[in-house]
């Protein structure tokens, strides 16, 4: 699939889902929506849940190929970047923790992304995060900085001034926010959260990801549920791809000990967040009705969270 997947598009493709009018015909595990859906879409399939051999071959070759395998099963990178596309790419770098205690985005998921994203043609992909402890530890402990060098991206840190306040029409909390201007002004934007426990909202999945492109965020935590339903008024990822290769089952967002990490091998790649963040929220024996913010995009018409109305490929990876 070459078309490219413009915000346009994408939001077309929210509403639709929003609409619940998928279907439940099935075949070879994909959902098929209503054809008169399909024209308001670029594929029938809106996510993909990847299953990875945890127990076949090296890990970092394992995880790069179960990510890859994630994507080319929605339509390919290609579906979301353009040749000359300037592409930010969003994962959890936020906590002085190595890749394996799962407080951070894998970083052979974020290697494998930027490779797809060059792969394509983009001109530049920009990775980057606000940590919450130093980026300059975070960046380096996290696996990330070497895996985007490796890919041949940008690492860049946070320029405070470049935070803007913008405004949040559709905002009930939230009336404006000091965003990150880049990750407004990138001609594709890709979240790459990682699943995990966290102590205030349960869960830290894709909605609360985007919370590393805002200032003040701990002004956030009162309505936090309302006001990342806001943020994504505004903040709209092209693409979304779950790491859910490691998850932190308890004692989030930064986790500690191993008791804390459970292998699951997936990687969960989708157009709409809420349908994305629902499915992940499954994985710790929740639903999206469970998590405040999910039920709260829901409810305002940012996606889909009854999974059963999500066109859905599921795929082994061998």
């Amino acid at each position: 699939m070459s078309e490219k997947i413009n915000r346009r598009d994408f939001i077309k493709g929210l509403a639709v889902a929003s609409a619940g009018i998928y279907g439940l015909q099935s075949s070879n595990s994909i959902i098929i929506p209503d054809k008169q859906a399909l024209a308001q879409v670029a594929t029938n399939t809106i996510m993909v849940v990847a299953q990875g051999n945890i127990e076949k071959g090296p890990e970092p070759e394992i995880i790069k190929k179960v990510t890859r395998e994630s994507v080319a099963a929605l339509g390919g990178m290609g579906r979301f970047v353009s040749k000359k596309d300037t592409v930010l790419v969003k994962p959890n770098i936020g906590w002085n923790r190595t890749p394996e205690q799962a407080a951070n985005t894998n970083p052979y998921v974020v290697e494998a992304v930027v490779e797809m994203c060059k792969e394509a043609g983009a001109k530049k992909v920009k990775v980057i995060d606000y940590p919450v402890n130093s980026a300059r530890i975070t960046y380096s402990r996290s696996g990330i900085k070497d895996a985007v060098d490796r890919a041949d991206g940008s690492m860049e840190f946070a320029d405070e001034r470049k935070f803007k306040e913008k405004s949040i029409p559709e905002g009930e909390m939230l009336k404006s926010w000091h965003i990150y201007q880049d990750a407004l002004d990138a001609d594709v934007l890709i979240n790459i959260p990682i699943a995990k426990h966290h102590s205030l909202t349960k869960l830290t999945l894709g909605t609360k990801n985007l919370m590393g492109l805002v200032l003040k965020r701990e002004q956030l935590h009162t309505r936090i549920d309302q006001k990342l339903a806001d943020l994504s008024t505004v903040i709209k990822p092209n693409l979304v791809i779950m790491d859910a290769y490691r998850t932190l089952t308890s004692h989030g967002p930064n986790g500690g000990t191993p008791r804390d990490v459970k292998l699951v091998g997936q990687i969960i790649a989708g157009t709409d967040m809420v349908a994305v963040d629902s499915y992940a929220a499954t994985l710790f024996g929740l639903t999206g009705e469970e998590i405040g913010y999910i039920k709260e995009s829901y409810e305002r018409g940012l996606g889909e969270i009854e999974l059963g109305k999500v066109a859905t490929k599921n795929v082994e990876v061998a």
